[in-house]
């Protein structure tokens, strides 16, 4: 009767979805439901051809946050001081009646503007990021430039290019070579890797890594260059003088395809490799050779990634690694090419769901990157409007990851300020609030998101209930709409689907049940578009070697009640290197770069059992040189500071970064450092220029034993 063998194992049921937190990927997901309310193992997707069955580690364990026992599941009312962690429990329509009462006193006192819905990428999904904004708009709230992650990249990328797309980044699996340039793919977008390792098994294709430290994808190069902070733009000149001065440039695309070669050459007659090395810490030979490999190999592709971007001279390395590619005419080959992001092609209708009718062109709009001179009222922050003096934070947790975040945490400890967060998990942000409310998690309700690193528009519908108790970033804008008085204005009133089925419907993508059977839409120019070889997206056709920094279009540039930002007379003619940097000094004699960690993202992770043992705690990579030159050893207690404060961080020693760099990898929360301050605390919230942005790699520190 074989009453003696194992039973089958159960079938467990396959949802799919999308993830949505902030990472170029946006990998297409297979989740395991093995029961009502409940999750298993998240799989990447195999039959997406980008996701390619590959997903990081910590989404895979996405179980230890839906099911983590510290989940928020009740609102919340501070009952003590702010910041002393005492709550009583609320109903939801009590908690959003005084969220209401509270915007509406605001509001009589100051005026509209004093209100400040702020956002981000907690969630990439459109429905629950992006309808915060038809409140604000509905009400007059002040406005918000979303500047922290983008900016100084895509500014960069648009001045070359004058267009946010790029060669299919499926084509790295094509290449001879795929030059990875200021990205750490292995920990912050898996799927990079997944495609370049395809080209080195199948084609024999060298992978070249430019990074400012030994990470874990330059343990996969086969050309390692690591330079000093911030001199990326002074690696790229020397390569193009190369390029030009051994008969590698591709003069005929040149003539045709870019604006001004002759220019060019000539400007870079004086960035040699030996100028270059004495910036950039790199050795002449390795430069040279760096040179003649993508100018004698014609399927080069270059991934160009965010982090190298993050100096306060962000846009021009950008700009100056981009124009690499156009002096070798790298374009016309398939697998060649450069790529940053296609969100410029990944375009939805999102009128209706954010209000865009409702909005006031005289509303004044405020840099969410500088919250802390923000909240501290600073005038050149404020742009001559009121104080804030209310906000509704959703899912991002500005007193930990922004920048100053000293000014940060005294902004929202103000008595006059009234602060709500809807939020997954009891945050540094959440701490100093007035009203907490619950959230849901993205296999808990329906949205659809945009894969910027690939391109994919992708569904995420609700795969499970919540537990009782959190609601959706969506229920709190609807039940704040009826309660401010504009549930009566467009695009409130309806469901998360009937949104969705809105973008669909107008991208000609049908409609959310079609698209739940479909789950993702290819959106992928033609060859000839992506490569630009019908000509680059500014009004002649031109790449541009010679950027109007200012009066060329960018996807986020500052409106107009900001204008251009930072020091933008020293921007440059042509692609250089410029000390725009943050240089170190006698006082400050080491350059600190805040660099992603492999178990964290941003903020989120950090709360998961299996991140925080993997990554163990805060520390400090330091030179062993330098670390000898001031008496520290392995593991030793070290205080690392600037003008804005100090931070107590472990050290290790580590000898994969130049003399004078030290890295902290990842954003701990406060509280897991030993005075309660984290990393942040020593970055810096000035716009750099032209438009904007936070330098969050680019910091000049003093170090010591602690």
């Amino acid at each position: 009767m074989n009453q003696h063998l194992p039973l089958a194992p159960a079938k467990v049921r396959i949802g799919h979805s999308a993830c949505p937190h902030d990472c170029p990927s946006t990998c297409a997901l297979d989740v395991e439901l093995p029961g009502p309310g409940t999750i298993g193992r998240i799989h990447g997707a195999r039959d997406n051809s980008y996701t390619a069955g590959v997903i990081c580690a910590k989404v895979a364990r996405y179980s230890e946050r839906v099911h983590h026992p510290d989940r928020l599941l009740k609102p919340l009312v501070r009952k003590g001081g702010k910041g002393e962690d005492q709550w009583l429990e609320a109903s939801w329509e009590a908690a959003l009646d005084l969220v209401a009462e509270r915007f509406e006193a605001a509001e009589a006192r100051h005026g509209s503007e004093t209100v400040w819905p702020y956002f981000y990428a907690g969630t990439m999904g459109l429905v629950q990021r992006d309808g915060i904004e038809r409140l604000r708009h509905a009400k007059k709230y002040s406005g918000f430039f979303g500047s922290i992650c983008t900016n100084l990249a895509w500014t960069g990328w648009m001045m070359g290019a004058g267009a946010l797309r790029g060669v299919d980044p499926r084509e790295m699996a094509k290449s001879d070579c795929v030059v990875i340039w200021g990205t750490n793919g292995v920990v912050t977008q898996i799927n990079v890797m997944t495609h370049a390792v395809r080209a080195r098994k199948e084609r024999g294709a060298k992978i070249v890594v430019v990074d400012i430290y030994d990470n874990a994808t330059m343990k996969q190069a086969d050309m390692a260059l690591i330079l000093r902070p911030g001199t990326d733009g002074a690696l790229a000149c020397a390569v193009m003088h190369v390029l030009f001065r051994e008969g590698l440039a591709d003069r005929q695309y040149l003539a045709r395809y870019t604006d001004d070669p002759q220019g060019l050459e000539a400007h870079l007659e004086s960035r040699t490799p030996q100028w270059a090395a004495e910036i950039t810490g790199l050795v002449v030979a390795d430069i040279e050779a760096f040179a003649r490999l993508v100018g004698t190999t014609k399927r080069t592709f270059f991934r160009l990634g965010y982090g190298f971007s993050r100096q306060r001279n962000g846009s021009v390395n950008m700009h100056a690694a981009l124009s690499i590619p156009a002096v070798t005419g790298a374009w016309q080959h398939e697998g060649g090419g450069a790529f940053h992001s296609n969100s410029g092609v990944l375009t939805l209708d999102t009128r209706l769901l954010e209000g865009t009718r409702l909005r006031d062109p005289e509303i004044r709009y405020l840099d969410h990157s500088r919250i802390g001179p923000v909240l501290m009222s600073h005038q050149d922050a404020l742009f001559g409007g009121p104080p804030v003096t209310a906000m509704l934070v959703q899912n991002t947790n500005p007193a930990n990851v922004a920048p100053e975040q000293r000014l940060v945490r005294q902004g929202l400890l103000r008595d006059d300020l009234f602060t709500c967060v809807h939020e997954q998990f009891m945050t540094d942000t959440a701490v100093l609030a007035d009203v907490v409310l619950p959230a849901t998690m993205f296999l808990e309700h329906d949205d659809i998101y945009k894969g910027g690193g690939n391109q994919h528009v992708t569904l995420g519908p609700k795969l499970i209930d919540p537990p009782p108790g959190p609601r959706t970033n969506h229920f709190v804008i609807e039940e704040l709409g009826k309660r401010l008085g504009v549930a009566d204005r467009p695009g409130f009133g309806m469901t998360e689907r009937e949104h969705i089925d809105i973008m669909l419907g107008r991208k000609g993508l049908g409609d959310f049940a079609a698209f739940e059977e479909q789950r993702w839409a290819d959106l992928q120019p033609p060859f000839e578009e992506a490569h630009f070889l019908d000509g680059f997206g500014h009004a002649d056709g031109k790449y541009r070697f010679r950027p109007d920094w200012t009066g060329q279009a960018a996807p986020n540039r500052p409106p107009r009640n900001m204008g251009p930002l930072g020091p933008v007379g020293r921007l440059p003619t042509y692609p250089d290197h410029v000390e725009l940097i943050e240089a170190a000094d006698a006082e400050h004699p080491f350059r600190l770069a805040t660099s992603p960690a492999r178990s964290f993202l941003n903020s989120s992770f950090t709360e998961t059992p299996s991140s925080r043992r993997r990554e163990g705690r805060p520390e400090l990579l330091v030179h062993p040189e330098d670390a000898l030159q001031l008496g520290v050893r392995d593991g030793d207690r070290v205080e690392i500071g600037n003008r804005r404060g100090e931070v107590v961080l472990h050290a290790r020693l580590f000898a994969g970064l130049k003399r004078g760099v030290v890295i902290a990898e990842g954003i701990w929360p406060n509280s897991a450092h030993e005075r309660g301050e984290g990393i942040n605390v020593l970055t810096g919230a000035d716009a750099p220029a032209p438009y904007g942005g936070a330098a969050v790699h680019d910091n000049k520190v003093w170090l010591r034993p602690a």
